[in-house]
């Protein structure tokens, strides 16, 4: 990272060199800066007791009570247990608008603990562990809030900033049950970012993604005395499954479908009544998931059939693809290169270097440089802030946290983002928000142009949560 005078340095001329927006309000933004400056030890201490915790969704209790309080310290409104959800929360100050948002995530995933170290040493044995670096998310995004709150409070800035802590990303998806209720109404624009393995602005859309329980319940009977008499929901899961598998080769290229059998029996001595599979389905949009799921039923009712038994599909969720904002991302893409390249240490490097050699790829080392905004692409994965993407301008970019190569959502990524390299990552994103937030705030010229990309974008769209009415349900990990 550069020493702090340097970056300050940098970011003026190339905010000055840049269009009329860059020549308003240095000062403002070198502010912006040095406030999440002002708040580095406070941040990584945050985040480390967030990456300790490792909750996993809608069990972020004590992660979630932490930033809320700590935002409840800095002089913010908090409204929690949003949405039924006791690890959601908002966190809010000033008035009037512009309204501008930012979203944090804090939660784990199940059985990957790791140590701060490149070899690989649970921390706690079969805990879980910040495979996704969402520690640094949530730090990073109220950092950034808290930065725009003190801008406001001394009348620097003029309307509202909002922290939205939204729990549940990975199993859940907090923020659909959000949208769904509300929560973002009002928002003009939001603001998120996720640790990755290179920074830049992004301008790939996710995966949209639906969650189906598949059931089938037959009859049971004894397995060896009286088969004929039992009608085996195992039977129809397994011709499921295999009906599944056949689907693969006549789907689009851009079609991921993963599932596991829950339940299919007890013991091998009893023809079993009761079946379950959860299957996810993902397209490049959610019109082409929908085309997939058609043929997915009619699977799941020959599975019925060859077996005798009954079958149900339960809706359980699932996220539309994120709608990329190309306006937004120049803006981030300008401010990520005015903020300019993360600098590491040679241990920092070495660290990455043997993460890199444990996961077999090329020990590269760690890669700090600002990527080149692309075109519009579709990558692996999917993401609650899809939905939030549909119903208010969000603008998305990604900073790095972890070196290149490594498998995420494992635990080398837990390790680097419990140490030096997560924290940069973290301060980073937090005072690309800080800056973006502040532009947004002084300029309504470039909030009107992403508005109005938003509003073409979405002639037409009405958003449908995919979600049932209630609560969500705990998920069993």
């Amino acid at each position: 990272m550069l020493p702090s005078h340097r970056m300050l340095l940098v970011l003026a001329i190339a905010l000055t060199a840049g269009p009329a927006l860059y020549a308003q309000s240095e000062a403002v933004r070198t502010r912006a800066v040095r406030e999440v400056e002002a708040q580095q030890d406070a941040l990584v201490g945050l985040s480390d007791s967030v990456w300790r915790f490792a909750e996993t969704a809608l069990n972020e209790t004590r992660s979630a009570a932490l930033l809320a309080d700590h935002a409840e310290k800095a002089g913010l409104r908090v409204t929690r247990d949003v949405a039924g959800m006791p690890t959601a929360f908002v966190a809010e100050f000033g008035s009037g608008s512009p309204v501008i948002g930012v979203v944090g995530e804090y939660d784990a995933l199940p059985g990957i603990s790791q140590k701060a170290q490149p070899s690989r040493e649970a921390l706690q044995e079969g805990a879980p562990g910040h495979g996704c670096g969402h520690n640094l998310f949530g730090a990073a995004s109220l950092g950034a809030a808290i930065a725009i709150k003190r801008l406001i409070e001394d009348g620097t800035l003029r309307g509202t900033v909002k922290f939205f802590g939204t729990p549940a990303e990975e199993a859940v998806g907090g923020k659909v049950y959000m949208a769904r209720d509300g929560i973002f109404d009002g928002v003009d624009v939001m603001l998120a970012w996720h640790p990755d393995t290179r920074t830049r602005a992004d301008t790939s859309s996710s995966q949209a993604l639906v969650d189906l329980g598949v059931e089938f319940t037959g009859r049971s009977a004894h397995a060896a005395a009286d088969p004929w008499n039992g009608r085996s929901a195992a039977d129809a899961a397994e011709a499921f499954v295999h009906g599944i598998n056949l689907l693969r080769e006549h789907v689009q290229p851009t079609v991921r479908m993963h599932y596991v059998i829950q339940h299919a029996g007890d013991v091998p001595n009893v023809i079993p009544e009761h079946a379950r599979v959860w299957l996810w389905v993902r397209d490049r949009t959610f019109a082409g998931v929908e085309t997939v799921l058609a043929r997915v039923r009619d699977i799941a009712k020959g599975a019925a059939l060859i077996a005798g038994v009954e079958s149900r599909i339960v809706p359980q969720g699932g996220d539309y693809e994120i709608l990329v904002n190309m306006t937004g991302a120049k803006l981030l893409d300008r401010n990520l290169r005015a903020l300019g390249e993360i600098q590491y240490t040679e241990a920092e490097q070495a660290f990455a270097r043997q993460l890199q050699q444990a996961a077999g790829v090329e020990p590269k080392g760690i890669d700090g440089r600002v990527h080149p905004v692309e075109g519009q692409e579709f990558e692996g994965g999917s993401t609650d802030v899809g939905d939030v993407s549909w119903i208010v301008p969000t603008l998305h970019f990604s900073v790095t946290t972890a070196p290149a190569g490594v498998p995420w959502h494992a635990w080398p990524v837990v390790a680097a983002s419990g140490m030096s390299i997560g924290h940069k990552g973290m301060m980073h994103a937090a005072k690309t928000l800080a800056v973006t937030m502040a532009d947004l705030f002084q300029d309504p010229e470039t909030r009107k142009a992403i508005r109005a990309e938003f509003e073409k974008q979405t002639d037409g769209f009405t958003f449908k949560p995919q979600r049932p009415d209630g609560p969500p349900q705990p998920v069993r990990q």
